[in-house]
């Protein structure tokens, strides 16, 4: 008599985000048995990024370059090269190697999509890494005091609160296939990220919010460590699960991720002196708002402090193993 043993296919993930926390996040998440789709923001229009979107009148490469790393099977020597930046040369200084790859591949292939799509294959990333749309948009926010901020780079620099954030086309249309990945997720992971200029930017992309919220995943939002000078002064996790909520009009999440690892006093004082402080867990106001909360301890420190990106990727790989289990 034969065995049939039932083949249990990868859990669906969507990991939606930008920066440097969604990278460090993602090189712990591709160890995991997981089906990973990222989505990524095409706001930026700073350093790099913000010189090649406005010569070349492409998509910001930067957060997608960064995301492409974090998920690829390369060897170390590589993915230093590829991260390499320009310290001299006229028109090089301050570009990556990676950046002018990304911008290359989308001239060969005739467009942003397809090279990035071509690029993957050829660093063997492990998953999908599609922006959150096909064209550059341009991020704005209105502050508490009613001026309007325009460029995504500009508006850490402003100096005040930021009530909203809108994007230029206001009716932008998201990949299809990011909505596609939406549709079919099994879970859909946001952050960790700058909240306002590499959360959101996604999120209120009008139909990839609507697909999010149809969506019958299981929704997980990281929150950062530390809160950010001139995005998020003295933010509790409440005020961030807030500030999403303001812009999406939906509660979002079944889940909040939070540190509560202690911080050393030295990193501390060093991040205070930059204006940032640890993100204080509210836990009776985010509790009192219908999320559940996982919190351990979630943070390194070498140069930055960093999320643990093995930790973090076990609660999350336990948690949706356990949402794909009672769906049986």
């Amino acid at each position: 008599m034969q065995t049939i043993q039932k083949v249990i296919r990868r859990p669906k993930i969507v990991v939606i985000g930008g920066g440097t926390g969604l990278s460090v996040m993602l090189r712990g998440l591709k160890e995991k048995p997981l089906d990973i789709t990222a989505i990524v923001t095409v706001a930026d229009d700073g350093g790099s990024s913000g010189i090649l979107r406005n010569e070349l009148q492409i998509p910001p490469p930067g957060d997608i370059r960064n995301v492409l790393m974090a998920l690829a099977d390369t060897e170390p020597l590589l993915a230093e090269v590829l991260n390499y930046r320009f310290n001299n040369g006229t028109g090089l200084v301050g570009h990556s190697l990676g950046n002018l790859i990304v911008a290359a591949m989308t001239d060969i292939s005739g467009d942003f999509v397809t090279g990035v799509r071509q690029l993957s294959q050829v660093l063997a990333v492990r998953g999908r890494v599609l922006p959150a749309a096909d064209r550059a948009i341009v991020l704005s926010a209105e502050m508490e005091d009613g001026t309007i901020i325009t460029g995504e780079s500009m508006i850490p620099k402003a100096g005040g609160r930021i009530a909203r954030v809108f994007l230029e086309p206001h009716d932008v249309e998201p990949l299809p296939e990011a909505v596609e990945a939406l549709e079919s997720a099994d879970a859909i992971l946001i952050g960790p990220g700058s909240l306002y200029t590499s959360i959101m930017p996604n999120l209120i992309v009008p139909k990839l919010a609507q697909a999010i919220v149809a969506s019958n995943a299981v929704k997980l939002f990281v929150c950062n460590v530390m809160t950010q000078p001139g995005e998020t002064d003295n933010y509790t996790v409440s005020q961030h699960l807030d500030a999403v909520y303001r812009h999406i009009g939906h509660h979002l999440f079944d889940y909040v991720i939070v540190n509560n690892g202690d911080i050393p006093p030295q990193v501390e004082d060093r991040y205070a002196e930059k204006g940032a402080k640890a993100v204080r867990l509210d836990m009776d106001e985010v509790s009192k708002r219908g999320y559940k909360v996982i919190a351990d301890r979630l943070v390194l420190f070498q140069t930055f402090l960093r999320h643990d990106a093995e930790r973090l990727s076990h609660h999350i790989y336990k948690l949706v193993e356990n949402w794909m289990l009672r769906k049986r």
